[in-house]
């Protein structure tokens, strides 16, 4: 039996890939590097040192270590999310819907502990978690399932009992590689891209699942 959800956090529970954007373009602006909106795209559900990585590989730049780099991205989308940063619609009801359910949750994201810690304080949903982790300390990140393994190991749950909640194709990958029931919540623009035939569910949002949703996902 299902007893237990594992939630994405950037772009599924916050609003922040667009802010992520601006600040990879604004520090890389101040490296000569021009990152289009588009291109961004490109990276979305990496770990941010190897988003930076990435773009160091395709755009060679030599005035700042790779290291440096990522560390200004994450205080400058931080400083973003803290000032800026909205809850996805739906996201009190969706966590209030587990608890009542009586599951298990957890979160499982690329981004770095630091930020998560932000994000969590910032929307007031810490007291929801009973498992939080970053695949910042993971050997390998999205779409490899080493984060919501280790998440589910935390909580305690075999992954055939967890549901995954992604918005990225990335995620999804990683969570289907965990062996997860996934619940995929695309942005409105990627909503009919065929990759996402691999989650067992896809919805526009958060306040689409329910009790019915539910049973669905439950194996036969």
């Amino acid at each position: 039996m299902l007893n237990t959800v594992i939630f994405d956090m950037d772009g599924l529970l916050v609003d922040s890939e667009p802010l992520w954007g601006l600040a990879m373009r604004e520090v890389l602006d101040g490296l000569g590097v021009t990152l289009t909106p588009a291109l961004t795209s490109h990276t979305t559900g990496l770990r941010t040192k190897e988003v930076v990585s990435y773009w160091h590989d395709y755009f060679k730049w030599d005035s700042k270590s790779p290291e440096v780099v990522t560390d200004e991205i994450v205080e400058n989308v931080t400083q973003r999310i803290l000032q800026e940063g909205r809850a996805m619609e739906g996201l009190d009801y969706i966590l209030r819907f587990f608890t009542e359910q009586q599951f298990k949750i957890g979160l499982a994201s690329s981004s770095p502990e630091s930020l998560i810690q932000a994000v969590v304080e910032h929307l007031d949903i810490k007291k929801y978690f009973q498992a939080v982790v970053s695949a910042e300390f993971e050997a390998y990140g999205k779409p490899h399932p080493a984060v919501y393994l280790a998440c589910a190991e935390k909580l305690g749950s075999s992954p055939l009992d967890c549901i995954a909640f992604e918005d990225s194709v990335t995620g999804m990958t990683a969570a289907k590689a965990a062996r997860m029931r996934t619940v995929v919540v695309p942005e409105a623009h990627n909503f009919q891209d065929p990759r996402y035939a691999l989650a067992d569910l896809k919805i526009s949002s958060l306040l689409s699942f329910d009790e019915k949703a539910l049973k669905a996902l439950q194996p036969k």
